[in-house]
């Protein structure tokens, strides 16, 4: 059970039941204590929150209590979405780039001056630890930031023509309409990535939140208001489970839509692009991924260990950019593992996220441990050896992992895991400098930034989100040839 009440401008949410069984660092309530203005749990719609006629709990994870109840937008409201978008990108897209990049930065403003609140939300309803939720807030502000700045540096081109007679112009402007599906490890910073770019270049849009984590969408709506964002720019239609395939498929398919923008996994970004290939539709997929950390025996082994510790571990192994195989070359092989081994010993934490020694969280729900405590069970079938961790906790905590023995055949081999496993594969071998990736850190483990051009290949997704060319994703040029002048 969870109490809610609103004392002056704070609200409080207070898990007052503690269930049996859950781990000891469970074992006491946890409360959120926010602004009142910033817990909002209607749609967003057109500039007005909009009750839908059902409603959906969103939960912690960590202790599998109710936060809040939801409005469960269905395929009416997401119509409704796409039509205000449409009806204000008419103005929106006339609004001066010096405009529209004040507004923004407006937006960015706000988003640091509520960055805690916005942070618990964050823990609350993703689980991972305060400490990582407040960076994803500077993240997430970082993108409106980038793009608001990149709002008024969209340029065309004057192209030398042919002929002495004519004059050939390249004119870029907004494709329209951009329905933005974004999932719950980023709730916060997978929004703004996406849509401040299409709202720099004067694109509108609507938002479908992971189901798992509508609160941190309906925050910035809420933001996006108080920034003086106009009604139908910015739309969000939060949705359970069972609703998305039905609004997902409304949000690809209606003529009114130019663009999508989807973060998640590759399964369900196929059935998106199927519905986007009917009219036509400008897609971006970043989906998911496979990546590996290389050690090689001239690496240092220290620096080798923190950057796996960096790169598995942030949010409990679930980030699109989580390495997801470790290939070591047998001379630093074994140095490797009892280090690594000695350091999560040392560093990993699990609880709570409002605790704040936590490193590691739950996962984002029961099923989510289920697939790792799988990858776990064939890999050890298969022949692994468990170094570290290997055991399920109660709900939906793992254990961080370690495993050595590893071989291609195995499921974490072969699918992304998304959680805290560490299989280590002993290899000789030599790397080409071609490699086929989207995206490598050399002696880095965090690579993305707003500068930067974020994004996969092959079945790991298509176009390039941040930097600058995160805005050409929202553009279309439009081809200018004047002819019959007088020289």
């Amino acid at each position: 059970m969870v109490s809610f009440c609103v004392a002056g401008r704070r609200a409080f949410l207070g898990q007052i039941r503690i269930l049996p069984g859950l781990p000891s660092m469970l074992r006491r309530p946890y409360s959120l204590d926010i602004s009142a203005e910033l817990l909002r749990t209607q749609g967003f719609i057109n500039g007005r929150w909009v009750s839908a006629p059902d409603t959906f709990p969103v939960l912690d994870p960590a202790t599998g209590e109710e936060l809040a109840q939801v409005s469960d937008c269905g395929p009416q409201q997401a119509r409704d979405a796409v039509s205000s978008a449409y009806k204000a990108f008419l103005s929106w897209k006339c609004q001066t780039a010096k405009e529209r990049s004040a507004l923004l930065r407006k937006w960015f403003d706000l988003v640091n001056q509520h960055n805690e609140d916005l942070a618990k939300l964050i823990t609350a309803e993703c689980g991972k630890p305060l400490k990582e939720s407040l960076g994803e807030i500077t993240y997430s502000a970082s993108f409106l930031e980038w793009f608001s700045e990149e709002a008024r540096r969209v340029y065309g081109d004057i192209v030398p023509p042919a002929a002495k007679d004519r004059k050939m112009l390249l004119m870029k402007q907004p494709v329209g309409v951009a329905s933005i599906i974004t999932p719950w490890n980023f709730p916060s910073a997978m929004i703004t990535r996406k849509v401040a770019a299409a709202l720099a270049v004067g694109c509108t849009v609507v938002v479908k939140p992971a189901e798992d984590t509508p609160l941190s969408a309906l925050a910035l709506a809420e933001l996006a208001v108080q920034a003086g964002i106009p009604p139908g720019v910015f739309n969000v239609v939060p949705c359970s489970r069972e609703k998305a395939p039905a609004v997902g498929e409304i949000l690809c398919t209606d003529p009114l839509v130019s663009k999508i923008s989807f973060t998640g996994s590759t399964a369900t970004g196929k059935v998106l692009l199927k519905h986007a290939a009917g009219t036509v539709k400008r897609v971006s997929m970043e989906l998911g991924g496979h990546a590996p950390f290389i050690v090689f025996d001239s690496a240092d082994v220290d620096k080798a260990v923190a950057g796996a510790l960096a790169s598995k571990f942030r949010n409990s192994g679930q980030t699109c950019v989580c390495s997801n195989r470790f290939l070591v070359q047998s001379g630093i092989h074994d140095a490797f593992l009892e280090k690594l081994g000695k350091a999560m010993d040392a560093e990993l934490r699990t609880g709570h996220g409002f605790e704040p020694t936590t490193t590691q969280g739950p996962l984002i729900n029961v099923s989510a441990a289920e697939k790792v405590e799988h990858h776990i069970e064939d890999a050890v079938s298969r022949g692994a050896v468990v170094l570290k961790g290997g055991k399920r906790l109660e709900g939906s905590f793992m254990q961080p992992t370690l495993l050595s023995n590893v071989s291609t055949d195995m499921l974490c081999m072969r699918e992304e895991t998304f959680g805290p496993l560490v299989p280590v594969v002993n290899q000789i071998w030599r790397v080409a400098e071609q490699l086929e990736v989207g995206m490598v850190g050399v002696n880095e483990a965090v690579i993305s930034a707003a500068e930067g051009a974020f994004g996969g290949v092959k079945q790991s997704g298509l176009g390039r989100e941040g930097s600058k060319y995160g805005i050409d994703e929202y553009l279309e040029v439009k081809y200018v040839c004047i002819g019959g002048l007088t020289l």
